[in-house]
């Protein structure tokens, strides 16, 4: 049997954090399926999956009516020394970097700092793209580039960038894309794509979100708190420890934080109604082959994040994967609802595929 089976259920009420957030007005949780849980019968569902996945650690949280209901924080941090998981756990957000960084890129928007629909090369001539596909990457914009339809690989790992498309025609998922971004957005003020430019996004987003302990680069919080991955039942001794600002993929945060950023979402604040409605609007659509659609019912593209339409409204949704650290959110803003979850391991789709208490969530 695991090893850490056990852990867990002790976990649960001796050494880990379990915490759960305005209980009073919300003594039961609602799901998207008409259900109203109890925090103790979401407890023992969320343990049994993390035991039957022989998943290390979690950090989850719901939200209801646009507050977060439910939080917790389950398990181990680090498989090897049994340390717990607590409320101060750090974890790699991987690609839910994505939509904060999108809501990153409309706050410069609405500065006037950053224009949707300029082309890119205007701001910062990308001197990987090869001479072949010059004028296809002339069309490439910021609004492009959020809502992944640029051509752009997912990473280009240092070789030329051939575009095979027209921008702005088909989905084409790309990291390399967001950083280029990220790098327009640090000239645009002055900055990198470093420390600075993390500053500017504490001062601009994560400050004014009460995202405590949200940063795209490292710091010293991250080193003391942050949690170790594990793949296939191991514990990995890689982090993403650089100063480099990953619009893509650097993000560090827990659930509770996250939560922050989600509500900001569902609530339209930081924003004007009209950068939000941009952000909330498809702009890339998925072809009736493209496997995403056929397999998840996700039918496009906003800016920052997926879409998947539900006899609820339309959920907004981001996957995560560093391989040894797997994330998920989604919003339903219709039902001000959300949920998000991060793990030090890579047992993400099976939790997915598991958590259905509270409704199918993907």
């Amino acid at each position: 049997m695991y090893q850490i089976k056990f852990s867990i259920i002790a976990l649960l009420f001796c050494l880990h954090t379990a915490i759960l957030s305005g209980q009073n007005g919300h003594p039961k949780i609602k799901g998207l399926n008409g259900s109203h849980v109890t925090a103790s019968a979401l407890d023992e569902r969320v343990l049994q999956i993390m035991d039957s996945l022989e998943m290390p650690g979690l950090s989850i949280a719901v939200i209801n009516d646009s507050k977060t209901v439910y939080h917790r924080a389950f398990g181990v941090a680090n498989m090897d020394t049994k340390e717990p998981v607590t409320e101060q756990t750090i974890f790699e957000g991987a690609s839910l970097s994505k939509p904060v960084f999108a809501y990153f890129a409309m706050k410069m928007v609405q500065k006037g700092l950053l224009d949707l629909d300029k082309p890119m090369y205007e701001y910062i001539p990308h001197p990987g793209v090869d001479s072949s596909s010059q004028d296809y990457y002339k069309l490439i914009t910021p609004r492009i580039i959020l809502s992944h339809s640029s051509g752009f690989p997912n990473w280009s790992h240092g070789e030329m960038i051939k575009l095979e498309q027209k921008p702005g025609t088909n989905f084409s998922y790309s990291g390399e894309a967001y950083q280029y971004l990220a790098a327009v957005i640090g000239q645009l003020n002055g900055v990198g794509f470093k420390d600075d430019l993390n500053q500017i996004f504490l001062d601009e987003v994560a400050t004014p979100l009460g995202l405590q302990n949200t940063s795209f680069t490292w710091n010293d919080y991250i080193e003391e708190h942050k949690a170790m991955g594990h793949q296939e039942g191991k514990t990995t001794d890689k982090a993403h420890q650089g100063k480099a600002f990953g619009a893509g993929y650097s993000i560090h945060s827990n659930a509770q934080d996250y939560a922050k950023f989600l509500i900001a979402l569902i609530k339209q604040e930081g924003l004007e109604e009209k950068y939000f409605k941009e952000m909330f609007t498809e702009h890339t659509h998925f072809k009736d082959d493209n496997p995403i659609k056929v397999e998840v019912g996700q039918t496009g593209w906003g800016l920052g994040m997926a879409q998947k339409p539900d006899e609820k409204g339309m959920m907004h949704m981001h996957t995560g994967n560093n391989h040894d650290f797997q994330s998920y959110c989604m919003i339903l803003p219709d039902e001000e609802y959300g949920i998000v979850f991060f793990t030090n391991s890579d047992k993400m789709e099976g939790f997915l595929e598991s958590f259905n208490i509270l409704g199918k969530q993907f």
